[in-house]
């Protein structure tokens, strides 16, 4: 077997090509037999050849050579110069009073340095981002999956359309052939009595003749006429057809009353992905099953309320929620006998601006008169927050088990302010470019209600700019909405109320238009709930993503069902 082709020869010398490699230039990285060292050195020598047994190969620092002396290693490091350095350069003006280190240990830091990056990229960035790809090729098979359940629900639509389309049809023509049927009746009997007087008008006739042609003056004399009975002809029957009026088919108006799309949108979130050795597992059932709006939302339970006018709502549980309004009591009803089963009064004897409830199912409400932030605890009322010139209106409790308030003062901008117990953590009032994202209270009825989204966004309604102002966790304005046209009642938008649901979906009251206004966590419309509703005001959702409507006028809660 020729060893120069073999696949199981051996490392050959690089010189000669024939004797076994046995030595290796550490300054070249030529690999030698030891016939062919003395004959590589005098090939060039210039260089500081360091030649040593193959199995010590690379054991060699190779110095970088110096970019100011010909020929001269760089055995130290300048520090303050961050360089490489020779031992002319030392001795030099340049580095005079400079700290020096020996390169090679600047070599083993920046070389464990590397071996430690090398790790993480190996060990965290790398699989991080197999699971990010894993994750976006998830979210595009989900997608299309998605977008198929759309395309079969606006196909299935049409059939549903198409089938009350026939029904429709054959609804018109079995009463054109009602109709056809009468009229056709009617004038057979018509006919029918026409034919009936033809028939005597004829022997009438056939009777004159016969006493004319007869000479026997008695039977003549027996002939009585009758022509003046005949004289007054019937009736004439005019009937009218009926018409079809068919509606002009518009592309607009139909597809309104067909269904719309909303439109479709995408947003890139910095720092939108963790580590995977920092990500945390989800907790079961933290993605919730996808849910779609009812055609028609249904309203379940209407609870009747003993307020002058009721402004919030806010779940206890699945049975229960609080209510309040214009009074001093706070009120717990019974979703299913719509019984009151507790009250609770405030301190300061006034009626509470806003209430919640924590994770832990304490009552929280704020209290603008005294302007304080109170929690609720085995029926004892403890004051959290107290304010100095800045009055509570909205409050919800976090996904954290800490409070967001939004709040106002005459002549100033509102603003958010992030609690933990009585601590000020975060304040939210400007923008980037230091414009106020909140109205300012320049009369006497605006209103501010707040609530954070399952994607944490916290979610402002602000009536006074007639707009829903969303913000992220850190504060940055994602989107304004400030209503959708045409609106049920053509009237401008007064958001109060405002909750969220699992699909991450932000529902708030227009008390303005008597319904309430579905968007989705980019700020595009999805749709309208009305149900009959009076004032709607405060909102809240459960567990199940029931909606509870406070209506103020009539003091009413509504239960809608809005998805399945």
């Amino acid at each position: 077997m020729d060893p120069r082709t073999s696949a199981q020869d051996v490392m050959r010398c690089d010189l000669c090509e024939t004797a076994v490699v046995q030595m290796h230039c550490d300054t070249c990285l030529v690999n030698l037999c030891k016939a062919c060292v003395g004959e590589h050195i005098s090939k060039d020598e210039s260089k500081d050849h360091k030649v040593v047994k193959f199995q010590s190969r690379k054991s060699t620092p190779l110095y970088p050579e110096c970019k100011h002396h010909n020929k001269q290693q760089c055995t130290m490091y300048c520090k303050q110069c961050d360089i490489p350095v020779c031992t002319k350069c030392l001795t030099s003006d340049q580095h005079l009073g400079h700290k020096l280190s020996e390169i090679l240990q600047i070599v083993e830091d920046k070389k464990n340095k590397i071996i430690k990056d090398q790790t993480e990229l190996k060990e965290k960035i790398y699989p991080t981002y197999q699971d990010i790809a894993s994750d976006v090729q998830n979210r595009m098979s989900q997608l299309k999956k998605e977008y198929g359940d759309l395309s079969t629900a606006i196909t299935k639509h049409g059939e549903d359309w198409q089938r009350e389309i026939d029904k429709l049809v054959k609804k018109l023509k079995a009463e054109v052939d009602e109709m056809k049927n009468t009229q056709l009746q009617t004038l057979q009997k018509h006919l029918d009595e026409i034919n009936k007087t033809m028939s005597e008008i004829k022997e009438e006739i056939n009777s004159v003749e016969m006493a004319i042609d007869t000479n026997d003056l008695s039977k003549l004399f027996s002939v009585t006429s009758k022509i003046h009975r005949y004289r007054n002809l019937p009736q004439k029957l005019s009937l009218s057809l009926p018409k079809f009026i068919p509606e002009k088919i518009q592309g607009e108006k139909l597809s309104k009353l067909f269904g719309t799309l909303s439109s479709s949108s995408w947003t890139s979130v910095e720092h939108g992905y963790s580590m995977k050795a920092t990500q945390k597992l989800p907790e079961a059932g933290s993605s919730p099953p996808v849910k779609q709006l009812l055609d028609e939302p249904l309203t379940v339970v209407t609870i009747h309320t003993k307020y002058g006018k009721l402004y919030s709502v806010a779940c206890l549980n699945d049975e229960e929620i609080w209510t309040s309004g214009y009074d001093s009591t706070m009120k717990l009803y019974s979703i299913n006998q719509g019984s009151q089963l507790k009250s609770i009064k405030t301190k300061s004897g006034e009626w509470p601006s806003d209430i919640a409830v924590t994770k832990s199912g304490d009552l929280v409400y704020t209290d603008k008169d005294d302007r304080t932030v109170n929690i609720v605890k085995n029926g004892k009322t403890e004051e959290v927050i107290r304010l100095q010139n800045w009055i509570p209106w909205g409050v919800c409790s976090t996904s954290s088990g800490d409070l967001l308030v939004i709040m106002e003062s005459y002549g100033k901008p509102a603003k958010v302010v992030h609690y933990s117990g009585s601590t000020e953590k975060q304040t939210i009032q400007f923008d980037d470019n230091g414009k106020s994202l909140y109205s300012s209270r320049s009369f006497r009825y605006i209103t501010y209600y707040i609530t954070e989204n399952r994607n944490l966004d916290i979610c402002v309604s602000d009536s006074g700019a007639k707009a829903v102002v969303v913000v992220n966790q850190a504060g940055k304005l994602r989107f304004r909405y400030t209503g959708h046209t045409p609106s049920p009642k053509n009237k401008p938008f007064i958001p109060v109320g405002i909750t969220t649901d699992s699909q991450s979906q932000i529902l708030t009251a227009d008390i303005n238009n008597n319904c309430v206004h579905i968007i989705d966590q980019d700020g595009q419309f999805l749709r309208y709930i009305d149900c009959g509703l009076s004032s709607p005001y405060g909102l809240c959702t459960d567990k199940s993503d029931n909606l509870f409507v406070a209506q103020m006028s009539n003091s009413q809660v509504k239960k809608i069902k809005y998805m399945y």
